[in-house]
């Protein structure tokens, strides 16, 4: 294998496991943290935070040490790394005290943190190396051919690796191949050092060499590095995580804004004649306008198959833009570590912003009208005084975008009575019929309502929305033997299912966010008026039911979504089999299995079907007038033939079977199979 090669395969192969690994570990520990969008964007934060350590390691590694102290160094970080494989997080640190986004960048340190940073580093130390070794190339083709692999890593996750594999196998195969790059790596810095002992360089690498000092970059550049670093940065997770909460709440929708982002890199640094000045001006007005648009009118329905490919086309646009500011004011090699380390400051930086300030700073999910508002200042900023039109264009497109903001805003919190958020995501409490007989409130979290209470006092002990008499959970309830019953319910949402409760009774609600029982107790009754006992632990509710004695319930009820996503840990084989060692031999397993994205039911009859057990699914239609809604319920059973019951009979269908599924264990679960492509929303 010639030098260049040795280069090339190295950094691919770097950048490849760099983004197979971040969808690969998240999998395994997100589950345990509820699934929610927030959840992502903290991993991502991790991610580019260890990224700039990387890159910080790099640019002290070239400038401060010698040549051979450099490989040296690296060659031992990267021994050392071997000795930590395979990457697995470390379940005896999954349950802890610690608040949920330092508990999470605390699994994900001591799971993938030193490999990570090694791999990390890759890209600007090879780089720099390379540049040395053949004084004549352009190293920042290297920067897009390690995009470039990056892309194909994060898209080979999710059509290749997860439908094959299961994390055990996912997560060996993945060391396995760090160890050969780690060993590839080790080669090229071999090389490396050898290279700079010849004296004579072959005649292809003398032509264009430079004799002239390169100027430095000024100061006023690198901070215009930062801040096109930081827009992209903040554009890709704001989007992120609109996307994942409010319109398509399925988890690995991530992929896509990412991949965009990026693809956008490696086109800008491939060649120059992707970016051009002059057509993004026009380009990033029309979508910036469109997505404003969009974002000021969210009350009103619009499609997911418009809303996803604007909002997309928007994030490519927007990097486009920075990354091809960025690509124009590269600096000369000599400079590109101190580049690449103002770039990964400023997505960490973005990863700050919309990971931790803004969600403790503003109560609503507003960062991504703050990002749309940041991406027209940049562009007045980079097109400023060019042409009078540009900066006419720029400053309508400023306008327009801060005058959407006003009014989403403010039509997002005018029937709100709360709005609080936390790591979990945004909840929010609206009023609606003020005065009237049919007053009623309800809990919203994303785009999905997680329960409603008419404040009229002969209806607010009612159970509606997903909860009514004739649900799947109501027949359940209703059809209980009539001793004292004792019933499990994983997910709070506003208490709805404590109106069931008779005196003696007793109903132990599990829920993940302790802002979901300040918000029930603080703005609904349905807690307070319970006539039975009421037992709240906050928690994941697998975890807290591993570590209780069996409690022997009639019905155990999961019903734990954030937004419309689903913790996928609560549908697996061994999540079922806890269930049913907590029921009775006679007692219901209630699954809520409603979704506008997923079709789960399938999943639930493969597990049935491998566990041995007997499911009904109970769909009923809502009433607009009574607000009940549309539910699909699934009511699993050892020994009891609920279809014995006639009412139950009556509305009982066969769960829908589908070949080629596979059981979801906890080592392996795959949300793509079951997507509702060809269904309308």
């Amino acid at each position: 294998m010639s030098g260049k090669a040795l280069y090339y395969s190295t950094i691919f192969l770097s950048a490849f496991l760099l983004f197979q690994v971040q969808p690969l570990i998240a999998k395994m520990i997100l589950p345990w943290f509820g699934g929610a969008a927030s959840v992502w964007i903290t991993c991502m934060l991790f991610f580019q935070l260890v990224l700039l350590g990387g890159y910080i390691y790099a640019h002290w590694l070239i400038n401060h040490l010698k040549p051979s102290s450099q490989i040296s160094t690296h060659v031992a970080l990267l021994a050392l790394s071997i000795v930590l494989l395979p990457v697995a997080p470390n379940r005896h640190l999954m349950s802890g005290q610690l608040d949920p986004s330092l508990h999470l960048l605390l699994l994900l340190l001591t799971s993938v943190g030193v490999p990570y940073f090694l791999l990390s580093t890759t890209t600007p130390l090879l780089q720099s190396w390379f540049s040395k070794t053949y004084q004549q190339a352009m190293p920042y083709r290297l920067f897009a051919l390690s995009n470039f692999a990056s892309l194909l890593g994060l898209l080979a996750y999710p059509l290749i690796v997860e439908p094959q594999l299961t994390l055990s196998q996912q997560s060996n195969g993945w060391s396995v191949a760090y160890s050969v790059f780690a060993a590839a790596c080790i080669g090229t810095a071999l090389f490396s050092r050898k290279a700079r002992h010849n004296v004579l360089l072959r005649s292809d690498m003398t032509v264009g060499i430079t004799e002239e000092e390169p100027f430095p970059p000024e100061i006023s550049e690198k901070i215009l590095w930062l801040l096109l670093a930081t827009c992209s940065s903040v554009l890709l997770l704001a989007t992120t995580n609109y996307l994942t909460q409010n319109l398509a709440s399925i988890p690995f929708l991530w992929i896509a804004p990412l991949s965009l982002y990026l693809l956008s890199f490696t086109l800008c640094f491939d060649r120059s004649g992707w970016y051009r000045r002059t057509w993004y001006v026009w380009i990033m007005a029309a979508l910036l306008g469109g997505i404003s648009y969009a974002l000021a009118t969210w009350n009103q329905k619009h499609s997911i198959a418009i809303t996803i490919p604007l909002f997309c086309a928007g994030l490519f646009a927007g990097c486009m833009f920075c990354h091809g500011e960025l690509a124009m004011r590269k600096p000369a090699p000599k400079y590109l570590t101190s580049f690449y380390l103002m770039i990964s400051i400023g997505g960490a930086l973005g990863g700050v912003l919309v990971g931790i300030v803004v969600p403790k700073a503003l109560p609503g999910p507003f960062e991504l009208m703050l990002a749309l508002c940041f991406c027209a200042i940049m562009l007045l900023a980079v097109n400023f005084r060019n042409k009078r039109i540009t900066d006419v264009v720029c400053i309508t497109v400023i306008a327009c975008v801060f005058i959407a903001s006003g009014y989403y805003i403010n039509s997002f919190t005018e029937k709100s009575l709360l709005l609080v958020r936390n790591f979990y995501g945004g909840l929010k409490v609206d009023e609606y019929d003020k005065g009237t007989a049919d007053e009623y409130r309800s809990l919203v979290h994303g785009t999905i309502i997680h329960g409603i209470q008419f404040q009229d006092p002969e209806r607010r002990v009612q159970p509606v929305s997903y909860y009514a008499p004739e649900s799947g959970v109501g027949l359940a309830i209703k059809h209980l033997p009539q001793d004292p019953r004792r019933v499990g319910i994983i997910g709070l949402g506003v208490g709805s299912l404590s109106a069931y409760a008779r005196p003696g009774d007793v109903y132990r609600f599990y829920e993940i966010n302790p802002l979901v029982e300040k918000v029930a107790r603080r703005k609904f009754s349905y807690l307070s008026d319970c006539r039975g006992k009421i037992e709240v632990l906050i928690g994941d509710g697998r975890l807290l039911l591993e570590q209780e004695a069996d409690q022997h319930y009639d019905l155990l009820v999961v019903d734990a979504f954030s937004s419309d996503s689903i913790p996928v840990h609560l549908l697996t084989v061994e999540a079922l089999q806890l269930y049913f060692r907590h029921l009775k031999p006679d007692g219901i397993l209630a699954l809520h299995i409603s979704n506008i994205h997923l079709d789960l039911a399938p999943v639930i009859d493969r597990m049935r079907s491998a566990l041995n057990k007997q499911a009904i699914l109970i769909t009923n239609e809502g009433d607009d007038d009574e607000e009940i809604y549309n539910s699909d319920w699934v009511l699993m059973t050892s020994v009891r033939n609920l279809r014995e019951i006639p009412e139950i009979k009556e509305v009982a269908e066969d769960l829908k079977s589908r070949k080629g599924l596979r059981v979801w264990t906890d080592d392996y679960s795959n949300l793509i199979q079951i997507l509702k492509i060809n269904e309308e929303e």
